[in-house]
This record gives structure tokens, sequence and C-alpha cells, in this order.
């Protein structure tokens, strides 16, 4: 049986026992009243105990969720030089496209120099009692650049940084700016990046966790581009 269902019977027999009780105390049944006085306590406290425990366990589930951000692509076209393919993923809910197959996708193609890819993004996150509410981790893609392995390159050799830019709906990140005193659940506002190394036909998938981003190889070039990093 569900746990939820029976954390529900258990709440709702303590409080048939405790209205028991007040009843019997009116007809002066002292010795009944406390029967089920003890009776609708205990079905109380183990029922509160079942529904703590499942906010608990949801809490897990909420803060170990993650979403698709972006899916990138490298075709190399020179020493050090790629040709980026980055797909994002778009909620319905931020989109003006209305769909049911899921989060709309924005593909568009960057050229980058390097040995790595880098993604960075500004993030939302809520406190708790806001993910128990379903409010998940925000985020906001802001650029897509290319680093080098050693700080001597990246000091010498060409930069390459480019504005993802994608402003559709309503800017979350702005409005917790504006609304700071209003919105008490908002836990912090912080920049997250990921990077990986770059390598001809390798494909990454990234995800956004109640933590930050986090990027995976999605394909065996991608893997075998991690081993030899």
């Amino acid at each position: 049986m569900n746990p939820s269902i029976i954390a529900a019977a258990l709440l709702a027999a303590g409080l048939f026992f405790l209205g028991l009780a007040v009843a019997r105390l009116g007809h002066r049944r002292p010795l009944a009243a406390l029967r089920s006085a003890c009776a609708g306590c205990f079905a109380l406290a183990v029922g509160g105990l079942l529904v703590a425990l499942g906010l608990n366990l949801y809490t897990y589930s909420r803060l170990s969720y993650e979403q698709p951000v972006a899916v990138i692509e490298f075709q190399q076209t020179a020493p050090r030089v790629f040709r980026a393919r980055i797909e994002q993923f778009v909620s319905n809910e931020e989109s003006d496209v209305s769909s049911e197959s899921g989060p709309q996708r924005s593909a568009r193609v960057y050229e980058l120099a390097g040995d790595q890819w880098q993604l960075d993004a500004r993030v939302l996150k809520w406190h708790a009692p806001a993910n128990l509410l379903g409010l998940d981790a925000q985020y906001r893609l802001e650029r897509l650049s290319g680093r080098y392995n050693n700080a001597a390159d990246e000091n010498s050799g060409t930069r390459s940084a480019h504005d993802l830019g994608l402003r559709q709906g309503l800017d979350v990140w702005r409005l917790a700016q504006r609304l700071q005193g209003w919105l008490p659940l908002v836990d912090a506002r912080y920049g997250s990046a990921t990077y990986l190394p770059m390598a001809d036909g390798a494909r990454f998938s990234v995800s956004l966790s109640q933590s930050g981003l986090i990027a995976r190889a999605d394909n065996a070039q991608a893997e075998r581009a991690l081993r030899r990093w």
C-alpha cells in the first residue's frame, strides 16, 4: 500500500479518536476518554512520522533531479580550432511555442579555439521548502568559450567566447534581484561553469542539478577524449 495513504489514514484515525475522547469526556466517561485520547495521539504521532519521512525522501528526490540544458557537438576544422554546435533546451514555460513533446530546442554554431570548451550559466537556487513545492534550480546560459590546457597558452593563444544570449520568458534572476526582501525562498544566486576537452566528433550533454551544471560524455569520441585528458 502507498505510504502516503497509510499516513493519511493514521492522521484521520487520530483525529477521530481525539474527537471521540472529547465526546466521551462530555458524557463523563474519563477512562474511556483517556483510552481514546491515547489511541488518537499514537495514531497522529505515527502518521506525522510517516509524513516527515515522506517529505524528507521527496526532498532528496528533488535535490537529485537533473534537467537537460544543452547538447554540444564538435567538428575539428584546424589544429586547436573546432566548430561547435550547441543545442539548447528551452522549457515550454519559457518558450513562445507551445508543445506537448517536451522542451523546445534552439541550435547554434560557433567557432572555438583551444583544447577545451566551457559553458557558463547563471543559476538561481531555492531553499528546501521551495524544492518541496516543486521549484527546481533556474538557469540562464550565458557564454560558450574555448580554453587551453595550460595558462601560458591561455595568455598567448587565440581567445574565443560567444554570448549565448537566449532571452525568452520571465527573467527570474532579475526579478529575484529586485525583490530580494520579498523572495525568502531564494537560497542563492551564483555563476556556474563546466568544462571538458574538445575532440573531433565528440558530443557532450549538459544538465543542471540543484548544485550547478554537470557535463557528461555522450558518445564514444567524447569518452576517448576524457580518457586522454
